[in-house]
């Protein structure tokens, strides 16, 4: 198939024809179909609401954490926050989630808890830096549909890329799960909680300087020579695609993701920190921000073993 490699101006044009003529449908039908024939429109939709859920779901999450006494930085203005009443199966998963034994359920459920709340995390720290490789593959699926190409929907490119979060949520849970093994060893905790967040601080700061991380990062940051160079109008061959994209982006973010184990899994504000920096770092060029943020992170695993010891 051969594609153009235009722009959005190139995609000004919309396709006319009988099997685009809607008129005889009532304004739903029309409402509905005019959806489905602009997957750009469906894909910002999900992926828009899907952000915006999962920092809703932690915030709240935060805000509980708060009022049951917690230390995390930035508790104090949790709680002055107004509470809401929230189901009791939200709850639940919130208590699963923020102990640190795991109080009456079995193991799988308070695995299944913390996957879910690692999962949480990517969707509203990573998904909104993927925006632009989503955007991309928008583009040039625009410039194959007025070419009157097969298109598959971008969702299921989105599907590959949280499959890979998805996976590796599973191993920051099981990573929570053994912190909170040492934590339920009493008064050795303290010390050994600050060595493994200065250990994860150093190992964040150093990958900062990889040439791993720099290869991860152009892939991130330009993705329009993959996505043309490996387009297919099989969902399978698409998903594939979503899953190496996800895959550069976890090599871009993993160690970043290990800062939170020394600020608190659920301080929401480094998430936020940690969210806006991955954007920034992926949409600009040159190395200063990764080795600025690599050296601050070297700076503070540093003091802070200095202080553990």
């Amino acid at each position: 198939m051969r594609l153009d490699q235009r722009g959005d101006s190139a995609h000004s044009g919309v396709m006319t024809g009988p099997q685009d003529d809607f008129s005889h449908l009532d304004r739903a039908g029309r409402a509905t179909a005019d959806i489905a024939r602009n997957p750009r429109l469906t894909v910002n939709i999900v992926v828009g609401a899907s952000i915006l859920l999962a920092w809703l779901l932690l915030a709240a999450m935060a805000i509980r954490g708060a009022e049951a006494g917690g230390s995390v930085p930035g508790d104090t203005l949790l709680r002055g926050l107004p509470q809401l009443p929230l189901p009791d199966f939200l709850e639940r998963f919130f208590a699963l989630c923020l102990s640190p034994v795991p109080l009456d359920a079995s193991l799988g459920w308070r695995a299944l808890a913390l996957i879910a709340m690692w999962f949480l995390m990517a969707i509203a720290a990573m998904l909104p830096s993927a925006a632009p490789m989503i955007r991309t593959y928008c583009e040039i699926a625009d410039t194959a549909r007025i070419k009157g190409e097969p298109v598959v929907h971008p969702l299921v490119l989105v599907a590959g890329y949280l499959g890979v979060w998805l996976a590796a949520s599973m191993l920051f849970s099981a990573l929570t799960l053994g912190v909170h093994a040492f934590a339920e060893s009493g008064e050795i905790y303290d010390p050994l909680l600050g060595i493994a967040g200065a250990l994860a601080l150093l190992v964040a700061g150093l990958y900062q300087f990889s040439g791993l991380k720099q290869a991860c990062l152009k892939k991130c940051r330009n993705p329009f020579s993959t996505l043309f160079s490996n387009w297919s109008a099989k969902a399978v061959r698409i998903l594939r695609l979503g899953v190496a994209q996800g895959l550069w982006c976890l090599g871009c973010c993993w160690a970043l993701m290990l800062v939170m184990f020394a600020v608190g899994v659920m301080n929401i504000f480094w998430m936020a920190l940690i969210g806006v920096f991955t954007l920034i770092e992926k949409q600009t060029t040159g190395s200063l921000p990764t080795r600025l943020a690599g050296a601050i992170l070297l700076v503070w695993a540093a003091a802070l073993l200095v202080i553990s010891l």
